[in-house]
């Protein structure tokens, strides 16, 4: 996150998220400040066109389906 209004977005999100009960499991994600972010190198951009068997083998791992159930 860049600034205090951001930190304390996160935190209530995952507080809320804790209190839903949705996981058995506790929250554990830890909120940070950001960091630098840099660009993939190009080998990495588009990764679903150049790679289309590997990029349905992970669409395959479940990732989607957990998403759509969990988030909103």
């Amino acid at each position: 996150m860049n600034s205090a209004e951001q930190r304390e977005i996160a935190e209530k999100s995952r507080e809320q998220l804790a209190k839903s009960e949705m996981f058995d499991d506790p929250i554990v994600t830890k909120i940070e400040d950001a960091q630098p972010f840099y660009p993939a190198e190009e080998e990495h951009q588009e990764f679903y066109k150049k790679n289309p068997l590997r990029y349905q083998i992970q669409e395959a791992g479940g990732r989607s389906e957990f998403q759509k159930k969990y988030w909103k």
